[in-house]
Formats: structure tokens, C-alpha cells, sequence
């Protein structure tokens, strides 16, 4: 059949891309039981070579609801301080977190972990696959896929996800526009030793023509980046030669550090695109296959993570006859409007650090003035990079801390987190509570005297809350309903901050 096997093969879920969104969401989708093939274009074994370097503490946070952060973070550099513009400095050590800092480690830390968990939990791995085309109809998904030695297969499920980045094959399969533009043509990468450390923080910089960043690794490597104006528009695919990293950095900091022994380098340029729709019937798209930003902040990789842990618990739901299909427009929902976000403030932070003309510069002292002395603008700033800053809308009508991220309270069987670690929703209730409910949630009861009843969703965000009045326990009744969860609520009531 001129290469061509002719098998179908039946998968609940096809999840397209093994890097960090999609073995993250593979994972999360193997642990409540759902089969899940993931198709990846690179060969086994194969590194994913990626400018990604920081985890964040939303990301930190998430992935501890998994068992994985502080397994992770025995492997980099605690960043706790970040300074932009050569007078800003933004201290992200009292962050309201378990992990009141940026973690610096190569990517492929990230993804060794989520492939180990995505194996144990039972995923199945095609690797040297490339999909080719993409067909849906009302009881699932096909997907054409083209093997290595030629072979093609067709996998059909009753989902398929989109991780597989920026060059999506899926998004290019469903036809979906990426619209957007590139802001900067050049950025060369490094990672080098340094003759000449500089302190040890997270630094971005601009002067002149030039913008920069330093990033320190634990094992005493530094990622350095940067780009000149005057170099103009330079092919990603020109070779790289570390006295121009050296000649961009003298411009961008006035030294070069002494920077030598080069292990990796490498070019890109820096998009700002994002897809109009998160989900187009039985697909949806997630990491950089839905959005991609430029490189301030390093936020893209964190963002991409977040996707897939809001994404996981909802398609599981779904897939397992739990909740409504219409479940999954929430997932456009919540974060497209954070993928935006995302973009606007990464791009910002870019914008700010190439402004060259006295008005950019003007503008960039009032902000740096302003965010270095505003508590409030501090926090929105340090929120919006961490990514504990954003949450999710709600209902009219609802709580007010409905779609808020839930700091990791303690509880009387120890922290959310861990209760988090079950894939399931968290019902917290004051102590003697009464719960009558159908086994798919776990309950757990506040350390403290609180009063306040709080359902927390598998992602780690409230889905609702009252407050009990006086001293009589509460009742609460459970039902698959929209959110895989519906509830009886009790009087509305205060929320437990951090």
C-alpha cells in the first residue's frame, strides 16, 4: 500500500509533542485512567535543544501537586532576586509560595522528570512520528501519521491535543490562524563560563543598541542572551561565533565578563502570536502550539505548563463520562486570556529593555520609578512574572475567590498540595464537618478553627466556598455535574488568604 500500514489504532486521547506541555498533560491524563498515546517527531533519546531555563512559582507549585518540585529543584540555582534596567530590582523572596523564588535548570530537567511520571503512569510513546494531516467528526479524531522508515498509520481517538510548538503540525492541520509578528529578527544564545561573575541574580539589561541577559546555573555555567540593533535581520540558521555574543554583551552591560568555554550556542528570532481559539471541537492546543512570547521573564515554557494542568484534569473528566463535553470551552475560557497576558507583559519587559530613543528611556525610568517604589505595581509586576498573580473569572454571582489560585494551606492531614497529589478536587471543611459525597473527591480539614468550607479544584484554584455560621458541622452533597463536581452551598463567606 505504497508504505502505507492501513492500522488504525483506538486511543482515547492523542497528545502530539513530548515536550514539557505535552508530557505534562500525558501524565496527568495516564494517572485518572485515561489511555493516552503521545506522538512525538524526534527520535527516542533525542534532546530537545530549547532556550527554556526558569521555572516559576506557579509552575513550582503545580508540579509539587504532582510530587516533582523538590525533586526538581535539588537540581538548579534558587534565583530569589531579579534586576532589569540596571536599577530595578524586583526581590521575589516573600512571594506568598512554598517556592518564593525562581529556579534556573536546563529544561531537560523539566522533562526527564514529567517523561518518568508519564511512563510509570502508563502512557504509550510513538517517537519518530511526524503528523501529516488531521480529520474530526462527532465521536473523535483521526490522525495521519508518518514514521520514519515511511510507514503511515492512522490514529483514531476520541481527543487529540496540540503540544507540539510553535511550528504545530495540528494547528496547521486545522487550518488556524497564528496571527502575530516577530519582534526581534537575531537573539544569540549561550551557555559560557564567566571570568568575571557578576552577582548572582537573574539580569536583563539595555544600552545603547543592545539588550541583554545574564542567568546564572548551578554547576557554574551561565546562560547569556542578547541582540543588536545594528546587525540587523540575520538568518537563524547563520552560524554562531562567540565574539558576537561577547561584542553584543559589551554593549548591552559595557563588559563581556570574560565570558569563554561556549557549550551550546545558538540563534532564534522572537515571535508574538497566539491562536484565536484554544479548542476547535474534538482538538484543542496548548504550550507554544497555541501561543508563543518573547523570551523576557521566561515565561513561555511556565505558561505552557500551566496549560496542560488546567487542561488535564478537565479532558479527564470528560473522556471518563464525569462531566459534559462543554467542560473543555472552559478551558479556552481561563487561559487564553492568560496567554495574552502573558504576551503583553513578556513583551513589555522586551520593549523596555530595547528602548534606544531618549522618550523609551524616559518612559522606562518612570516605570522602573514606579514599580520599584509602588508596592501595589511591585507585586501586579513580581505576580505576573511568577505567574501567582492571574486567576481565572468567574460566574456572576459567585464567591469572590472563585477562580483565585489557593495558597498551600495546612491542613489537619497535612499540606493542600500533597491532598492535591490524588488528581482529585479538595473539599477543606472546618473540623467535624459532615460530608456526604461520591468517592471522586478527597476531603481534608483545616489545621486551624476556621469556620470556612472550600472546594479546590485539582489545579490548585477554588471552585467554591462559604462560611459555616456558628458551631453546627456542614453538610455537603457531591453529584457529577458541570465541573465534575456540583455542591450545595451554604452562606457566602470569607476566603482564608495567605
Amino acid at each position: 500500500m505504497n508504505g502505507t500500514t492501513g492500522t488504525t489504532f483506538q486511543r482515547n486521547v492523542v497528545v502530539v509533542g513530548a515536550g514539557p506541555t505535552g508530557l505534562l498533560l500525558a501524565g496527568d491524563l495516564a494517572a485518572a485512567g485515561v489511555p493516552v498515546t503521545v506522538v512525538e517527531r524526534r527520535p527516542q533519546g533525542i534532546s530537545n535543544l530549547t532556550r527554556a531555563f526558569g521555572v516559576h512559582a506557579r509552575t513550582l507549585e503545580q508540579l509539587d501537586a504532582r510530587g516533582l518540585a523538590d525533586e526538581l529543584v535539588a537540581t538548579g540555582q534558587i534565583i530569589s532576586r531579579l534586576r532589569l534596567f540596571g536599577s530595578l530590582s524586583l526581590d521575589i523572596s516573600d512571594l506568598p509560595s512554598r517556592f518564593p523564588y525562581l529556579l534556573v535548570t536546563p529544561q531537560f530537567e523539566v522533562d526527564k522528570l514529567l517523561l518518568r511520571r508519564a511512563e510509570k503512569n502508563g502512557a504509550t510513546f510513538v517517537y519518530g512520528a511526524e503528523v501529516t494531516g488531521l480529520t474530526q467528526d462527532e465521536t473523535g479524531v483521526t490522525l495521519d501519521v508518518r514514521r520514519e522508515d515511511g510507514t503511515a498509520d492512522a490514529l483514531r481517538a476520541a481527543y487529540a491535543v496540540g503540544a507540539d510548538g510553535v511550528r504545530s503540525a495540528v494547528r496547521k492541520a486545522l487550518r488556524m490562524p497564528f496571527p502575530g509578528h516577530s519582534v526581534i529578527k537575531s537573539i544569540v544564545l549561550a551557555d559560557v563560563l564567566l571570568a568575571e561573575e557578576p552577582d548572582r541574580t537573574a539580569v536583563i539589561n539595555g544600552m545603547g543598541t543592545a539588550f541583554g541577559f545574564l542567568i546564572p546555573f548551578e554547576d557554574g555555567y551561565w546562560r547569556v542572551g542578547g541582540w543588536d540593533r545594528t546587525r540587523g535581520a540575520i538568518p537563524d540558521t547563520a552560524p554562531v561565533e562567540l565574539e558576537e555574543l561577547r561584542a553584543i554583551t559589551r554593549r548591552a552591560f559595557g563588559s563581556d565578563f570574560g565570558m569563554h568555554d561556549a557549550r551550546w550556542m545558538s540563534r532564534f528570532h522572537s515571535d508574538e502570536r497566539q491562536v484565536p481559539r484554544y479548542r476547535v471541537g474534538r482538538v484543542l492546543l496548548a504550550g507554544d502550539a497555541a501561543h508563543t512570547h518573547s523570551a523576557a521573564g521566561g515565561q513561555g515554557m511556565n505558561t505552557g505548563l500551566q496549560d496542560a494542568a488546567n487542561l488535564g484534569w478537565k479532558l479527564a473528566s470528560v473522556v471518563n463520562g464525569q462531566a459534559p463535553e462543554a467542560l473543555l470551552d472552559s478551558y479556552h475560557d481561563e487561559r487564553h486570556p492568560v496567554g495574552k497576558a502573558v504576551l503583553r507583559s513578556s513583551g513589555a519587559l522586551l520593549r523596555l529593555a530595547m528602548a534606544h530613543t531618549p522618550l523609551q528611556r524616559g518612559l522606562r525610568a518612570l516605570l522602573t520609578l514606579a514599580v520599584g517604589n509602588v508596592r501595589p505595581a511591585a507585586r501586579r509586576a513580581i505576580g505576573q512574572i511568577t505567574g501567582i498573580g492571574y486567576a481565572y473569572g468567574a460566574p456572576r454571582g459567585a464567591h469572590p475567590f472563585t477562580g483565585k489560585r489557593v495558597p498551600d494551606v495546612e491542613l489537619q492531614e497535612g499540606r493542600l498540595y500533597e491532598q492535591l497529589r490524588a488528581g482529585r478536587f479538595v473539599l477543606i471543611t472546618p473540623r467535624g464537618a459532615e460530608v456526604d459525597h461520591d468517592g471522586r473527591l478527597t476531603v481534608a480539614h483545616w489545621a486551624s478553627d476556621r469556620r470556612t468550607t472550600l472546594l479546590v479544584r485539582p489545579d490548585g484554584y477554588a471552585a467554591w466556598a462559604s462560611e459555616t455560621a456558628g458551631s453546627e458541622p456542614v453538610t455537603v452533597s457531591t453529584a457529577a455535574g458541570e465541573m465534575g463536581i456540583s455542591w450545595k452551598p451554604a452562606t457566602r463567606g470569607a476566603i482564608p488568604r495567605d
